[in-house]
């Protein structure tokens, strides 16, 4: 990745980290609403904010999936933690985080486009 870092930035590695990120946590909260009714069930999902904080803290090692079971404790009657409403919301902000993600990548690649066009 050296190579690339050189020639991108650490932008552009900051960028995958971000998006690995979101398509991990989509897959958790999709986890999530297919166990919606299995009894006993512990949601899933990464904490952004303190994954961020790890992130700046450990620099580029390290597991950067950040999946942890939360711990709400059972808010239904069989045991699970999992609520349709909560995991519908978080996966539109999760797809809207990664929208945003996947424009600042373009814009991002668009403008070393430019660069590279300028100077033949």
């Amino acid at each position: 990745m050296r190579i690339l870092d050189n020639l991108f930035g650490p932008h552009s590695r900051n960028l995958e980290r971000a998006l690995d990120r979101t398509t991990t946590r989509h897959t958790l909260l999709s986890e999530n609403l297919a166990n919606v009714n299995t009894p006993g069930y512990k949601r899933q999902d990464i904490d952004f904010g303190m994954t961020l904080e790890q992130e700046m803290g450990r620099g580029r090692s390290g597991d950067t999936s950040g999946a942890h079971k939360t711990d709400r404790g059972s808010i239904r009657v069989d045991g699970s933690s999992v609520d349709l409403e909560t995991e519908v919301a978080a996966l539109a902000e999760t797809e809207l985080r990664y929208q945003m993600l996947t424009e600042l990548s373009a814009r991002y690649f668009r403008g070393l486009e430019n660069v590279i066009r300028e100077g033949r």
